[in-house]
């Protein structure tokens, strides 16, 4: 009885013991500091499957693991939001980016809502990224242009910091995309 016991404090000790880890999504380099076309970027929406703070893994076709020890530091729908609204601001070459909410539209011209339908790991080694988006013009609120685009990004090596590293990649690949249709 007291050999279980001792080994079941150890399994519970091992458990407590595992750290976690924290990620956050990055932009390729700071926006310009001011001037330029206005533009807010979100509302951000994410599928339900990654409104979550684990980072996401795909082992096959219809299986996804939930990372327990690698999680989002912070809300990944504002992560993205901020990472996409930085990349926009470099590729339009204007500082007056803000992300959604926004008190007011004085001083914003367009609007991108992005929906992000995939954004995870693959077992094939690659970073997967589904997204669509709506520009609209303000103040109307017209729609612009409505765009669905993918892409995968490959891990440079293994590991979560690479997952993250190669998903911040197709962020701003992905406002490459966007910026196409503003200018």
């Amino acid at each position: 009885m007291r050999l279980l016991f001792l080994l079941l404090i150890l399994l519970m000790a091992s458990c407590a013991s595992k750290q976690k880890s924290f990620y956050m999504l990055t932009a390729e380099g700071a926006a310009p500091s001011a001037g330029g076309a206005g533009v807010g970027v979100g509302p951000v929406s994410l599928a339900s499957y990654l409104s979550r703070r684990n980072l996401v893994f795909q082992e096959s076709d219809h299986r996804f693991t939930l990372v327990e020890s690698h999680i989002w530091a912070g809300d990944l729908d504002d992560n993205i939001a901020r990472v996409v609204s930085v990349n926009l601001g470099r590729q339009l070459h204007t500082g007056n980016v803000r992300t959604y909410p926004w008190g007011d539209d004085t001083g914003l011209r367009y609007q991108v809502a992005v929906d992000i339908r995939q954004f995870h790991g693959s077992a094939s080694g690659d970073a997967v990224l589904d997204a669509t988006w709506r520009v609209y013009s303000l103040p109307d609120r017209a729609i612009l242009a409505t765009r669905s685009w993918n892409a995968t990004e490959p891990l440079k090596h293994d590991g979560y910091d690479e997952l993250v590293s190669a998903e911040s990649r197709l962020l701003a690949r992905l406002a490459a995309e966007i910026a196409k249709g503003l200018k």
